[in-house]
């Protein structure tokens, strides 16, 4: 079953906002049996939302437009759909009343352009809006549902949980969308595909999409099911992947990588102090943003300039002269003296050269090294990270939590 979305709103197509809507919808049009096969953004013009949806009617099961609801001139929803199904408009007279008492409640007389939101389609069926004032409608054109949502998200959904989805629900006879997420961390995107590909080729009816992110690579696998099938060609090719990644997979389960950090943290009963240089405190957020991080975070260094570096975690002033502070050593002394000083398990360090200035042909911009140091042993790990400054920060930050898990493990 195809399901399309249709987003209303000039304003949607400028760089100040965004189309949530279509988001949540997606999700629960899935849960219900649809595959969401088109979006659109459509300005508030009549000739092009009914354009839109002339075509939308030939290729979709069922079809949600949201926005364009409003008392407003510019909200234009209504009129598009009427003109299109070929249907007349009428005002509703107890929707008017209904308007009439909510603005009396809140003490203001309303104003006659709000007539506008009571006005129905013919055949309609009127959906309540209890967070706002503009009803929805919810109609069938040949077979074809058809459903008109206001575009505030607070609104849309409550209105779509308890107006649209029941009708979709019988339209999707039964058909699920099964879902498995895997997320890699330590392997770029091509590294991760040359692995996996060969196995996810074999099974055509599962899709798989590989999605690269700041900090780990995603891998989604779904699979429609009719009604009472099982997933088991979803479950073998998942699994088959699992294991030709090995320990790259943090999480199939959606846990962040600094969750599965704190929870080996936690259970081998370590504590973690951080100095940090390029990244100026960029670890230290993300293994606090994990709820009960206090059990195993004890503090962080920001050790930007060289001076902090000597005094704050007693790196060698000849060190630094000898070596820069981008380099192994002064990333194992950074780890060694944070761990000292706050009398941590483990000190974790970064440094490197953001950029986008300061790079030279030895120690070019994304260049970054990350120190350990524990009751056993100092050590780093060297690399190259592509990109602009805030990119080279933001991953520098999680390759530093990839090997502390690697170490952990």
């Amino acid at each position: 079953m195809k399901a399309e979305i249709i987003a209303i709103g000039s304003e949607l197509l400028t760089p100040d906002h965004l189309d949530t809507n279509s988001l949540i919808l997606t999700g629960r049009l899935n849960d219900a049996g649809f595959e969401v096969r088109v979006k659109t953004i459509v300005g508030d013009r009549v000739d092009d939302i009914a354009g839109v949806l002339r075509i939308a009617l030939q290729r979709s099961d069922v079809i949600i437009l949201c926005g364009g609801l409003g008392p407003t001139e510019d909200d234009l929803t209504r009129t598009a759909v009427a003109q299109v199904l070929g249907r007349p408009i009428f005002v509703d007279p107890d929707i008017v009343e209904s308007l009439r008492r909510r603005f009396a409640r809140r003490g203001y007389s309303m104003p006659a352009i709000n007539e506008r939101q009571a006005q129905i389609i013919q055949g309609a069926e009127i959906l309540a809006n209890p967070h706002g004032s503009a009803p929805g409608m919810w109609l069938v054109e040949q077979g074809i549902g058809v459903a008109l949502l206001p575009g505030p998200p607070r609104e849309l959904e409550a209105m779509f949980e308890a107006g649209v989805l029941p009708h979709v629900k019988s339209l999707g006879g039964g058909r699920r969308q099964a879902k498995v997420a895997i997320n890699v961390t330590g392997m770029t995107e091509s590294e991760v595909d040359s692995l996996v590909a060969p196995i996810y080729k074999a099974y055509p009816s599962v899709q798989t999409t590989i999605l690269a992110s700041v900090g780990h690579i995603a891998l989604r696998l779904s699979r429609w099911l009719e009604s009472g099938e099982q997933p088991q060609d979803l479950n073998e090719v998942a699994n088959r992947i699992r294991a030709a990644l090995g320990d790259a997979v943090f999480s199939s389960a959606g846990e962040t990588l600094e969750a599965v950090v704190g929870g080996l943290l936690r259970k081998s009963g370590r504590t973690l102090a951080v100095a940090e240089s390029c990244t100026s405190g960029m670890l230290a957020a993300r293994v606090t943003s994990v709820p009960g991080s206090s059990d195993y975070f004890l503090g962080g260094v920001l050790c930007y300039s060289n001076e902090a570096k000597i005094r704050l975690c007693r790196v060698p002033e000849e060190m630094l002269a000898q070596h820069g502070a981008v380099s192994p050593e002064v990333a194992e002394a950074l780890a060694h003296g944070t761990r000292e000083n706050l009398k941590s398990s483990i000190g974790l360090s970064i440094t490197g050269v953001a950029g986008p200035g300061g790079g030279s042909a030895e120690k070019p911009v994304g260049l970054v090294f990350v120190g350990w140091a524990d009751e056993t042993c100092t050590t780093h790990w060297r690399r190259m990270i592509p990109g602009d400054r805030e990119t080279i920060r933001e991953r520098a930050a999680y390759f530093a939590l990839s090997r502390l898990r690697a170490f952990l493990m």
